[in-house]
């Protein structure tokens, strides 16, 4: 990041007032994390399935890069916070007419409110630095929307902004000497005091992947990720004396600063988008899994403790995270299309480690995902593998035997998946013991069914509406596991003759 002196007298008092609007930069809500919906995939899942994830994963802030009537329609009555978006290329017209405007609300809000708790509406995508020719008639869209609101008597319910990217903050650290774009000024004043006259927030996107790889190994990427760092390697602003231990409350605050550069202090920021990638070509080798997994769940973490910056301690710093889906018809380079929580199906692209952040994101380790058998495995190959569970890998399995609560369905499918999923369990969920020779794959989807509550389901089967005909597919080929059974043909051989011993329990299931 580039440093440049500033005057220490100039900063003590926006530091000093900013104490005093604290209160207002809260808006009355509390902190959250919410997801941004992409479509540029090649197997999008219907509107109903994406609803259903949401559920199942307590999403309950969305954000989309459009107004896509039917997910609008397939959000209604979920209670789940939208925020929807008028594209780039709708801007022009938009920003030109205020009777396109209203049309727009019309068609694309009113339509769908109060049923799709509509909560605020994005006027384009970083305008500013992507479509500058459309930056002209920016503040007048955003107007021209605000005024069909008022007219719908919703402004009081609906905000009105526009995402920005992080780099229309120059000089970024020191924060307390981060400034706007100067050439961005006459944009960006107008466009203030709309966000200040409103109530509205600045949405701001921010990606510490992309300052640490621009950064030529100035940023550590601990520093990137979120990870402790001991005082000692903490970035202290000299005017303010503030400690920062992650790229993004920098960024945060420095957009805070550059606010008050042009005397807007009590504007609150919301993070529209911020993520990590979990996959690159060579020349991104901290694209990975790993990181990714790293920084997403420090995010929530932080966010959902209500951290907040060192400039707004405990003010809650609402953020979406960037993004639901890996869009794999996004163009550009691999790290491009592999930015997503979930791949098509709904499976989980990494596990998060999400202990002690709530309940968003059921993909959590300690508790909410299952081991289940592959519907398309082969069936005595499962059938060996459940045999194994119950003898060899000492699973107590008498629910699955007649007349207990998990015999129904009687099917080797159904038993081999309460089999599993107790070994899983019992195994601390840890890397391996979801495998069983390629039969099982890990799911975020509570298998449980009446009364055969799962190993790892703590009771909550029946928590999502729906979650049983519309809950991601669990048959995926990945399982997400390395297998800690490299069995040879003894040892699997030796699994089948423990098998037959044990086959007065579970002849029955047998599949011809």
């Amino acid at each position: 990041m580039r440093r440049e002196m500033g005057l220490l007298l100039h900063y003590f008092p926006l530091v000093l007032l900013s104490l005093l609007v604290a209160s207002a930069l809260s808006l009355n809500e509390e902190a959250f994390v919410g997801v941004n919906i992409g479509t540029d995939v090649s197997d999008m899942p219907s509107p109903s399935k994406v609803v259903a994830l949401l559920k199942a994963q307590q999403i309950r802030h969305v954000r989309l890069f459009d107004a896509d009537q039917a997910m609008l329609l397939a959000l209604a009555n979920t209670g789940i916070r939208v925020t929807v978006s008028v594209p780039n290329d709708q801007l022009l017209g938009i920003g030109q007419s205020n009777s396109t405007a209203a049309n727009w609300v019309s068609r694309n809000i009113l339509t769908h409110f109060p049923a799709t708790n509509i909560t605020a509406i994005a006027i384009g995508s970083e305008v500013l630095t992507t479509l500058p020719n459309a930056a002209p008639v920016l503040v007048s869209a955003m107007r021209f929307i605000y005024s069909a609101l008022v007219a719908a008597n919703l402004d009081s319910k609906i905000k009105v902004s526009t995402p920005h990217s992080s780099s229309i903050v120059l000089d970024s650290f020191p924060p307390s000497q981060a400034f706007f774009n100067r050439s961005l000024d006459p944009v960006m004043v107008p466009l203030l005091k709309f966000l200040q006259s409103t109530g509205s927030y600045l949405m701001l996107n921010v990606y510490p992947y992309y300052d640490y790889m621009k950064s030529n190994g100035v940023i550590p990427l601990d520093y990137a990720l979120f990870r402790p760092l001991p005082p000692n390697k903490e970035a202290v602003d000299a005017n303010t004396l503030l400690h920062y231990t992650n790229v993004f409350d920098a960024v945060v605050d420095a957009a805070y600063f550059s606010m008050s550069y042009l005397n807007f202090t009590n504007i609150p920021i919301i993070v529209t988008e911020s993520g990590w990638p979990s996959k690159g070509d060579s020349s991104e080798p901290d694209a990975s899994l790993d990181n990714a997994n790293t920084y997403n769940s420090n995010l929530i973490r932080h966010v959902l403790n209500n951290t907040g910056t060192p400039k707004h301690p405990g003010i809650a710093i609402r953020t979406y995270i960037y993004e639901l889906y890996n869009e794999d018809l996004r163009p550009g380079s691999i790290s491009e299309k592999n930015w997503g929580l979930f791949d098509s199906s709904g499976m989980p692209v990494y596990t998060m480690h999400l202990t002690g952040s709530g309940t968003v994101l059921a993909n959590d380790t300690t508790n909410q995902t299952y081991c289940v058998a592959k519907e398309n495995a082969e069936k005595k190959m499962v059938q060996a593998a459940l045999d194994w569970a119950c003898g060899p890998g000492k699973v107590d399995c008498t629910p699955l035997l007649q007349g207990n609560p998990c015999y129904e369905p009687n099917t080797v499918i159904a038993h081999a998946s309460y089999a599993f999923d107790a070994y899983y369990r019992k195994m601390g969920m840890a890397d391996g013991t979801c495998d069983f020779n390629g039969v099982a794959t890990v799911s975020t989807t509570d298998p449980s069914n009446g009364s055969c509550i799962y190993p790892g389901s703590g009771g909550r089967n029946g928590t999502f509406t729906n979650s049983s005909s519309h809950a991601p597919s669990s048959d995926s080929t990945a399982s997400g596991c390395h297998s800690q059974y490299s069995h040879d043909v003894r040892t699997f051989l030796s699994s089948l003759i423990v098998g037959l011993v044990l086959c007065s329990l579970h002849c029955s299931l047998l599949v011809t």
